[in-house]
């Protein structure tokens, strides 16, 4: 192997790292903090919940008031998303309802399986591989994202328990969602090209740059070990799916479709990002094993270190 190439290898390693290690080094902060007591579960709460309500929806705002909706506006990565996700969890679901025995474990394997937090860990990973340009079309497939995992993921884990589904109460949700309607509020201001006021946009972005680090933070605060020592089996398969086979299959399908560049690398930072800490939440307040999905959140938000970060580390190499 000559020079040259070992050279593009290193170079390429070194950068992966630059993009996933930062994040992780800030999950792995909030974890010590919580552990040393400098923060507590009321600051992750409360930290949790200003990220949802408040600063990742003021990001979402400005990434896409600032872009051309029109160019930014792809309907094949919007697409290719939305089947494979249905088609994925379809199947999860028909082979989960086949092989696992208890009604409470099923749907909440199944939402373990699909179910990434590309809201914070996603988001932050592309815009530390392709900056504000890439963050814009990011922010933009969140709002599709988000309705379509929540949708999914009540029914897989409601109807195996047979509780009965409320579509006034799925409708509400979605459309009281703050980052939908930070979506909705973008669209004028991006279609019709409408200039932000200076002291709007200046305060807004210090608002945006609370939200990945707070976030981080507050989801490292949330790891607990516990779970890592009491993990079954179903966890470990659920990783499995979650972090290797899913990305996998998915993002070959989406680069033989034709995807590539920075639609390919979003989509696989989709695919391969851990489950959302929500689905822990979801199935405690709908009486799947609740233990079951915090030990999946545990294991795919530490095991995605290495999965994404070789991800990441082979699409750099595909791309020179």
């Amino acid at each position: 192997m000559s020079a040259l190439v070992v050279n593009i290898y290193l170079q390429t390693l070194s950068e992966t790292a630059q993009i996933v290690l930062p994040i992780f080094l800030l999950l792995i902060s909030g974890f010590l903090l919580r552990h040393f007591r400098v923060i507590d579960s009321h600051f992750i709460d409360q930290g949790s919940r200003l990220v949802f309500t408040l600063t990742l929806p003021v990001l979402i705002f400005l990434s896409i008031s600032r872009a051309d909706f029109l160019t930014l506006f792809n309907v094949e990565l919007i697409s290719y998303f939305v089947l494979v996700t249905v088609v994925s969890v379809a199947v999860l679901y028909l082979g989960a309802r086949r092989w696992i025995a208890q009604a409470a474990d099923q749907g909440v394997f199944v939402q373990g399986a699909f179910r990434s937090n590309f809201g914070i860990i996603g988001l932050a990973m592309v815009f530390n591989m392709l900056g504000e340009p890439g963050l814009a079309p990011a922010a933009l497939l969140l709002a599709f994202v988000i309705p379509v995992f929540n949708v999914l993921s009540i029914l897989v884990v409601s109807l195996p328990l047979q509780g009965g589904l409320k579509p006034l109460s799925i409708l509400k949700s979605i459309i009281t969602n703050p980052l939908i309607l930070a979506v909705i509020a973008a669209l004028p201001f991006s279609l019709l090209r409408w200039p932000l006021p200076g002291l709007v946009e200046s305060t807004g972005a210090y608002f945006a740059d609370l939200t990945l680090p707070l976030a981080l933070l507050a989801i490292g605060g949330a790891l607990d070990v516990k779970y890592l020592r009491n993990s079954s089996k179903l966890a470990i398969h659920g990783t499995l799916l979650k972090l290797v086979i899913l990305p996998l299959l998915l993002t070959l399908g989406a680069w033989l479709y034709g995807f590539q560049g920075d639609d390919l690398a979003i989509l696989f930072i989709l695919f391969s990002s851990p489950t959302a800490a929500a689905s822990f939440v979801m199935a405690q307040v709908m009486g799947g094993n609740a233990r079951l999905a915090a030990n999946i959140v545990a294991l795919t938000t530490l095991g995605s270190i290495l999965t994404m970060g070789t991800g990441i580390y082979l699409l750099k190499l595909m791309a020179i």
